[in-house]
């Protein structure tokens, strides 16, 4: 990304929306929004490291509630929301923050929700684990702030594998669903 540049555009936008660009509370706007820019769609220049494994195996490994901040492609608002990915190893485990780099890989760019459960679902399940399961649920500031105006919460999931069979995800998304302590008890 050209700091410079973006440097630059912002102050063209804060005039066009009728702005004083030199006015005191937005002086150094243009230097901060490029700073944010740069670290919040880092991930066009991330890599989620999965090819760190380990020799290990286990019938199932489930990351709950991993939070994402996105941006909407179609607005550039954000998005926000958790995460729960389940996967099926293959005689090998990732690292636990392997699976927090890989969303935060697809979450740090312009994107829609779908995608962003997809892309996450395709990079782990390419590793050749046996199955993947990806559920997300966001909150879109693109459907608050304007347009419908309303808060609905949108939920998204990816199956790949094993788990595109019905009877081998039933279990696995009732252990994402419930709590902790409930999950262990199945």
């Amino acid at each position: 990304m050209d700091k410079e540049r973006v440097k630059k555009l912002v102050r063209e936008l804060i005039i066009e929306i009728g702005e004083d660009p030199t006015r005191e509370g937005l002086r150094e706007t243009p230097e901060r929004i490029a700073e944010m820019y740069k670290e919040i769609f880092g991930g066009y220049d991330t890599d989620s490291e999965l090819s760190i494994q380990f020799s290990e195996d286990s019938d199932v490994v489930i990351a709950k509630d991993i939070r994402f901040y996105s941006m909407c492609e179609h607005h550039m608002l954000p998005f926000f929301g958790k995460i729960n990915i389940a996967y099926s190893p293959n005689g090998r485990v990732f690292g636990i923050s392997k699976l927090i780099r890989l969303v935060e890989k697809f979450s740090k760019r312009l994107q829609i929700q779908e995608r962003l459960t997809k892309n996450i679902a395709d990079e782990l399940y390419a590793q050749g684990v046996k199955g993947v399961i990806v559920m997300a649920e966001a909150e879109h500031l693109c459907m608050r702030m304007r347009g419908v105006r309303n808060d609905a919460m949108i939920s998204t999931a990816a199956f790949r594998g094993i788990y595109e069979k019905k009877d081998e995800r039933n279990n696995i998304v009732l252990m994402i669903r419930k709590g902790s302590n409930e999950s262990l008890r199945l």
